[in-house]
């Protein structure tokens, strides 16, 4: 590829290389043997401004299987924003390390470290997208269904980071997204309008819609997330309230497809986004989707630090 690659989001990937990542994820997560000490002597820097659980222990799990080591930072741990810009930090960083993973509250900081490091910089989740779980998702949907192109997925509930993702990898994937979501939590435009123009070169199709029916009838994938994200507190009783009528339960698996599998990123808030007997089904493949962000993780780090 030549010189450095960032991977703030999946629109950044050309289509060769977001199908070159699915094809790899498969190869490391059927011959993982094949991949050990790949990266070795390789240091992957992990900054989270969030709690996480899957996040850090893929990447930090994935990094040691690769045969490199991974160094955990909190807000407390460096001086980023207290007294050294983000650029200052990026640069010094970047003497020491070989990428840097962060999990921040604005994209912004992302974008920031990624213009002033010389390594790569990877996003583990923002406010605007949440690229790696967008992937693992896709790979997960290839796994469980056996193809990409054209398989009708329904995404229901907020239009947040992951929805995002979802937009980006759908228009690279060439699938039937629907977006189903009340008016007032709707998908950025400027990220829908984006996936419309590249699904109309992959095939794929993006529907938003506030209709229920409309999104899921004939759906092979069921997708929700939950719905107040972490620094949205403010917003939790009006949220809540906007998108009761969009819970994934019984009666709406059973407008779908018949055999359609049930997706979730996690965690989950049982009772609200999705009911225990939905998750817990056997049509729910959300523990596999939770095992494929350490395979997808895994070839990312190979992509970008022994492609490159």
């Amino acid at each position: 590829m030549g010189g450095k690659k960032d991977f703030l989001s999946i629109k950044e990937l050309s289509f060769e290389e977001f199908h070159q990542l699915l094809g790899l994820t498969a190869e490391v997560k059927r011959e993982p043997e094949r991949f050990q000490g790949a990266l070795q002597g390789k240091t992957l820097g992990l900054f989270f401004e969030k709690p996480s659980t899957r996040t850090r222990v893929s990447f930090e799990v994935g990094i040691y299987q690769l045969g490199g080591l991974g160094l955990y930072f909190s807000p407390e741990q460096l001086q980023l924003g207290r007294g050294e810009t983000i650029a200052d930090t990026a640069r010094v960083l970047s003497r020491y390390l070989d990428a840097l993973m962060g999990r921040t509250f604005s994209h912004q900081t992302l974008v920031e470290l990624a213009q002033h490091s010389t390594i790569p910089v990877i996003n583990g989740l923002s406010d605007r997208f949440h690229p790696c779980q967008g992937m693992a998702d896709y790979f997960t949907i290839q796994e469980e269904l056996g193809r990409l192109p054209r398989v009708r997925v329904c995404y229901l509930g907020d239009g947040n980071n992951v929805c995002h993702s979802l937009l980006m990898g759908g228009a690279k994937a060439g699938v039937d997204l629907r977006v189903v979501t009340p008016k007032e939590c709707a998908p950025d435009p400027q990220v829908v309008n984006s996936a419309l123009e590249e699904s109309s070169i992959s095939g794929g199709k993006v529907t938003v819609t506030d209709r229920i029916e409309e999104g899921v009838k004939g759906a092979e994938v069921i997708y929700t997330d939950v719905w107040v994200s972490m620094g949205e507190d403010a917003q939790r009783a009006r949220k809540l309230t906007l998108l009761q009528p969009y819970q994934v339960n019984k009666k709406v698996m059973t407008l779908a497809e018949p055999g359609a599998i049930f997706m979730h990123c996690l965690p989950a808030h049982r009772g609200e986004e999705v009911t225990s007997e939905v998750i817990d089904s056997e049509q729910s493949v959300v523990w596999n989707q939770a095992e494929n962000r350490l395979h997808f993780q895994k070839a990312l780090l190979i992509f970008l630090l022994k492609w490159a």
